[in-house]
């Protein structure tokens, strides 16, 4: 039978692992993260990673495979995600990709864009912008070249608004217009999984999963990684809400507060990326497990003994 690939996306803290691991451990396969936080060994708490149980409940690839320090990027990801999966598809019909990365997601399901490069000059300059002016003056810029981009991108990463803005500037065409441009032809089929609940479950879980984070010792995590703070890996929500409060710009409350709030944008930001893939087969988290059987148990040649 053609290899396949389970691919299960949807918004942070919705339960896309506890699945990955069902339906890995169903099939007896491996799981490819496509969380582009997790891969990194120095951020723990912040990036909800698998549990310990669940990390050895079934095998999983690209977390904490890389230290903060760093250079991974998409195209990195892509490359080596593929030649993971040759790997495992020498030995099981089935692999499993999860993550609420899109961009992530897509490198390994359809390819990623080969993007016309900058000049240095260039991106020295938007980095210097970012780092004297903040973010904020970014995020307008990139609106206004690129408003169909600036709807789904992650706001609190920096790399990814500079490097769209690199290719809008440079090329005077939207970052957006190269990423939708080519497929490139897979050697497996996906069968996509999203999972998602009504707004209200969903904005619980984030807040309940912040909470958590916060007493299982995020600040002390945040608190260590300061002299980091500047590169990329840590640009991003539940360390710089954390970095303002160290820097006294807001108090602890208030810092817990931003990061629920700005996970939540996260959240809506995740889902508008995913709902543009028809694709993808939504279901509630309680009945995905059954659900996600009865859509690969149409697929042909699949041994359903236990």
């Amino acid at each position: 039978m053609v290899k396949t690939l389970i691919v299960i996306v949807g918004p942070t803290a919705i339960g896309k692992t506890a699945l990955a691991v069902q339906i890995a451990q169903k099939f007896q396969t491996e799981i490819i993260s496509a969380d582009s936080r997790q891969f990194y060994i120095e951020t723990e708490i912040g990036t909800a990673k698998p549990s310990s149980v669940e990390l050895a409940a079934a095998k999983h690839h690209f977390i904490n495979s890389h230290h903060i320090t760093e250079n991974f990027t998409v195209g990195d990801f892509e490359t080596q995600s593929l030649a993971k999966l040759n790997e495992i598809f020498e030995k099981n019909d089935f692999a499993v990709l999860v993550g609420g990365s899109g961009l992530y997601i897509n490198a390994v399901c359809n390819g990623f864009d080969d993007l016309p490069r900058a000049s240095a000059e260039l991106r020295a300059q938007l980095n210097q912008d970012f780092l004297d002016e903040g973010i904020e003056p970014l995020q307008r810029r990139l609106q206004e070249l690129d408003p169909l981009y600036f709807k789904e991108v992650d706001l609190h990463n920096p790399q990814r608004i500079i490097r769209a803005l690199e290719v809008c500037i440079s090329t005077g065409i939207p970052f957006s217009t190269y990423r939708t441009r080519s497929q490139k032809t897979r050697a497996f089929f996906c069968v996509k999984i999203g999972l998602n609940t009504n707004r209200g479950q969903l904005y619980d879980r984030i807040n309940k999963r912040v909470d958590q984070m916060i007493a299982m010792g995020l600040e002390d995590e945040a608190k260590n990684l300061m002299p980091y703070r500047h590169l990329n890996a840590l640009n991003t929500v539940g360390y710089s809400e954390l970095f303002d409060y160290f820097d006294g710009k807001i108090t602890r409350n208030e810092a817990i507060e931003k990061i629920k709030q700005n996970t939540r944008r996260f959240a809506k930001r995740q889902l508008t990326w995913f709902r543009k893939d028809l694709e993808i087969n939504w279901f509630e988290p309680s009945e995905s497990f059954n659900k996600t059987q009865q859509i690969l148990l149409n697929l042909p040649s699949i041994n359903w003994e236990p």
